[in-house]
This record gives C-alpha cells, sequence and structure tokens, in this order.
C-alpha cells in the first residue's frame, strides 16, 4: 500500500546520510495524576542517550558547536484526558538551553517536525545548527508525540514483517491484486490493535495538543512559543483552537490545509509531487551540461514511467537480499522530492536503476520508511497510520477508490494510482475517527505566522491560505516563499529566515501577503 507518511510527512530526514480530537471542546483544566497535580512535576534533565530503535537509532546527539550538550527528560501526562486522574504515559523531550544572556531568554521555543510520527527527539539535534539563531534567545525544545519513538509508542508489526509490508503492489490492476491489498491492509492494522491496543484510542491530535499545554507549563512559560512544520501546523492549530488565550509566538511553515479531509488532502499531494517532479525533470534538461537521465522534461517523465511499468513485471537487485519493486521505487522518487538537495540523488538513482541497480532509489525509500541499515524500522509507519486513523472519520472502500483512480492518474500519472490507494489504510481500524478535518478556529490567539512554498509537494501551497482563512480574523498572517521542496525555513532562504527569526525574536510580523524568492 501507498507509504500514508506522504500524506502529512515531515520529510526532514538525513537522506544524505542514509544514502552515505477524542476531546473536541475548548479547555484548560490542570492534568492531575494519584499523586498529584502532573503541572507541578520537575523534569530531570539528563545527557541523551542513544535514539531508540523506535525513534530511528544511531549515536547520541552530538554537542552544538558552542560545546552545549542536548538533555533529555521524560514528563507524565494522563493517557486519557478525559480521565486525568487515570494511568499516565512517560513522554519523550529534548532540549538545548538558550545560548544568550539571561535577561534577553525569552522561553522556551517547541519544535514540532511533523509526519504524524516523526521523533522529535531525533530530528532536533539534526537540524539543530540551523536553528542556531533562534537559541539566542530560546531554550529549542522538542518531544517524541504520543505513540511515536519513547512515548508511549505504537507498535505493529515487525521488522522482516514490515519488510514484506513495503514491497507490497501498491497499485492493483484486477480484483486479485484488490483483494491481497485490502487482505494486506487489514493484517497490519491487526497487529498495531494486537500490540497497542491500550494506547491507540489515545493519540489523537488533540491529544497531543493537550500534551503541549502541560508541556508549557512544566516548562514555566506563560504562553506556547511554537515552530510546526507540515503536520506540526495542523498540530499548532488544534492547540491553537484549544487554548487560544495560551498561545505566544508560532510559525507554522509547510502548511496542512485544515478544510480537506483525506480524500483532498490525498489528490491535494498527487498534484504536488506532480508538480514537483514537473520541476525536477525542466531543472535538469535546462542546465547547461547534458542532462542524463532525459533530453526533455517529458521524456524525463516518460522514462520514469517505463522503469516503474517494468519492475511492476520483472523488479530488479536493490539492497540484498531485497528487491526494487514498483512500489519502493515509486516510494524513493517522492522521497527525493522533497527537497532540491535530493534532486542528484535521484537522478543518480534513475541512472543506476536503468541499468539494473535499484540501490540508491532503495535507499531513498527506506529512508521514507524510517528503516536504518541494520534493518530496523522506527515506529513512524505505525504512529503515522495510527494517528491519523485516530483523526480521520472517514472509511474508504476499495469500490469507492476505484472510482476516484481516475480523477487521481489525471492529477499524476506517476503518483496517483499510488496516492488513490493509500487511502486504504484505515480499513477496519480498531478505533473510529474523530472528524473529517481539523477545527483550527482561533479567535483571541495571538498572530501566527504562516508560510508557504508555492513548489511544496507534500502540502501545496495552497493550505497556507485556508490555514490563515481557517485560523480566523486577525490571527493568520501569510508569507509566501517561492521556491522548491517542503518548507522553507529550511530551505536556508535567507528572505524567510529573516522573517521568520524577526518574528520569533524580535515580536515583528512581516507584511501580511509578503512574498521571498
Amino acid at each position: 500500500m501507498a507509504n500514508p507518511s506522504w500524506r502529512r510527512a515531515a520529510a526532514l530526514m538525513t537522506t544524505a546520510t542514509v544514502l552515505s480530537g477524542l476531546l473536541a471542546g475548548c479547555g484548560d483544566g490542570a492534568a492531575h495524576d494519584g499523586n498529584g497535580d502532573l503541572t507541578k512535576q520537575e523534569l530531570d534533565w539528563q545527557d541523551c542517550p542513544a535514539p531508540s530503535a523506535a525513534e530511528g537509532g544511531g549515536s547520541a546527539p552530538s554537542p552544538l558547536p558552542n560545546g552545549a550538550a542536548w538533555q533529555c527528560a521524560t514528563m507524565k501526562a494522563p493517557l486519557d484526558w478525559a480521565k486525568p486522574k487515570g494511568d499516565t504515559i512517560d513522554l519523550a523531550l529534548i532540549r538545548a538551553k538558550a545560548s544568550g544572556p539571561a535577561d534577553k531568554r525569552i522561553g522556551s521555543l517547541v519544535f514540532n517536525f511533523g509526519g504524524p510520527g516523526g521523533s522529535g527527539v531525533s530530528t532536533l539535534p539534526a537540524f539543530g545548527e540551523d536553528y542556531a539563531a533562534l537559541r539566542t534567545r530560546y531554550d529549542l525544545v522538542s518531544f517524541d508525540p504520543r505513540g511515536v519513538g519513547r512515548s508511549a509508542p505504537v507498535k505493529c508489526e515487525s521488522d522482516a514483517q514490515l519488510d514484506a509490508f513495503f514491497q507490497q503492489d501498491a497499485t492493483p490492476d484486477d480484483s486479485a491484486e484488490r483483494t491481497d491489498l485490502v487482505n494486506r491492509t487489514k493484517q497490519f492494522n491487526a497487529a498495531c490493535e494486537n500490540n497497542s491496543r491500550k494506547v491507540l484510542p489515545h493519540v489523537r491530535t488533540t491529544d497531543a495538543a493537550r500534551d503541549m499545554d502541560l508541556m508549557r507549563q512544566v516548562l514555566g512559560d506563560d504562553r506556547l512559543h511554537y515552530f510546526g512544520i507540515s503536520y506540526g501546523t495542523e498540530l499548532g492549530g488544534v492547540y491553537a483552537h484549544l487554548f487560544p488565550k495560551h498561545v505566544g509566538r508560532a510559525v507554522f511553515d509547510g502548511v496542512v490545509d485544515p478544510t480537506q479531509n483525506p480524500e483532498q488532502s490525498a489528490l491535494g499531494q498527487t498534484r504536488g509531487f506532480q508538480l514537483a517532479l514537473d520541476n525536477f525533470a525542466e531543472d535538469c534538461t535546462s542546465k547547461t551540461t547534458e542532462c542524463p537521465i532525459g533530453d526533455t522534461p517529458q521524456e524525463v517523465k516518460d522514462r520514469i514511467a517505463k522503469l516503474l511499468a517494468d519492475l511492476e513485471k520483472k523488479p530488479i537487485p536493490g539492497i540484498l537480499p531485497r528487491q526494487l519493486t514498483q512500489t519502493a521505487a515509486t516510494n524513493g522518487i517522492a522521497q527525493s522530492l522533497y527537497s532540491k538537495d535530493f534532486w542528484e540523488y535521484l537522478t543518480e538513482g534513475l541512472q543506476e536503476a536503468y541499468d539494473g541497480d535499484g540501490k540508491i532509489l532503495m535507499l531513498l525509500s527506506d529512508s521514507m520508511n524510517g528503516r536504518s541499515e541494520n534493518g530496523e524500522y522506527s515506529n513512524i509507519t505505525a504512529a503515522n497510520i495510527a494517528i491519523n486513523c485516530a483523526d480521520d472519520k472517514p472509511r474508504y472502500t476499495p469500490d469507492f477508490v476505484q472510482q476516484r483512480v481516475p480523477e487521481f492518474r489525471a492529477a499524476s500519472p506517476l503518483f496517483g494510482d499510488y496516492l488513490a490507494w493509500g487511502m486504504l489504510s484505515c480499513t477496519d481500524w480498531a478505533v473510529p475517527g474523530a472528524a473529517d478535518h481539523p477545527d483550527v478556529s482561533a479567535p483571541g490567539s495571538a498572530p501566527i505566522l504562516v508560510v508557504g512554498n508555492t513548489g511544496d509537494p507534500a502540502t501545496p501551497y495552497e493550505g497556507a491560505r485556508k490555514m490563515v482563512d481557517a485560523l480566523g480574523k486577525g490571527v493568520g498572517v501569510q508569507l509566501t516563499y517561492r521556491g522548491q521542496g517542503h518548507g522553507a525555513y529550511d530551505s536556508k532562504n535567507k528572505c524567510v529566515q529573516s522573517a521568520v527569526n524577526g518574528y520569533l525574536l524580535d515580536g515583528k510580523l512581516p507584511k501580511a501577503g509578503a512574498v521571498c524568492s
């Protein structure tokens, strides 16, 4: 089946390294456990351990350039926010303390990098240097949201089962293949229920938003200063809806359209990835040096389409003993479109695949799926499906998807079938979905800077305006970046970074409708 993390992915994985609401109402009540008020808990900050397998594995985070150490802690939160005096879960946090003078410190700046299902504990250190300017006045803080990484992680299938899961045919061509896809989806979802029954009802975005408000209080901040990327913009919008008076300086980057249901979101992403592929093909063939994968943009795309058709009939060697299937190749191509920095890997990977070697495309696919070089998977896919299915009310049938395939295919001959059939990911899910789309209306909130990228494949540009409108009058302030890739700040565009830093550090908003290029 199509990788569901495409729908709201952070796509901030270190690919270059690899290649080398249940509760919808507003409320500000305190959380308690059997021993007292959870807002009064003291965090025990210690040197960070190496990331767990569920967080993606690897080494403990290296010190920042000035020698400052990353520190980790665990915060307790109610398992069920409807029963704040009941069982608790542990949420993993990470921080780098502010580098500037104490009297200039604003507070903590909390990051969510998206997914849903991405580990903030492992992601923040990978990009910590990019936020050095922000660290002059903030403690940089991130976390593994509930269900993710070391925070009561959702567990579904084993590593060996996931290898098979990601090799299956995600674009069925007949009734037998459709039946196989549905059965495999049901098998995966049943494993999630069997292994994570207790936590599945409590991983909605509304739950994570309530966790963030508890975090705000435990960190000692009157208001939540926040930087949300991709799905992190949805989480931030839900937080602003639930706790508008607690919003501090907030930035949404790579913005999810909060008005769309899952079908509309999937179709929007289909168009977004096709746009990114068009831009990649145009970029390769417009350079003074010869494009090694085609002489014209259309030839580049035609050759990719032929490669995928050939792989459906006969996979090629990938990372042995696994072969590069049509599904894995499509997934790898999509991963490379998240950032213009990855386009060179896509070019090289296609060159090798045309010669019968699928290793690079498979490495890209593995990065998308959270598979490490030693064959262990993070829990990003399990958490992504669990959070999306707990949030999203619609449950789509094979017949419904089959009827929708032509429109998806028209939006993208390459990605249409793949993303259409991905709508089956919540088939027979154990927990009902909360709503058709999130509520992010936030009257009374402080201003939120909303940054949209015109070339964003995963969260198309139109979502930024929809978020501004949904937040309500006087809340959202839109900034446009005319660029490529997912998100804007981490493109290192000086105009975008100056605008974002100006707001977060000095409270100066750019003029509504400002444009960076």
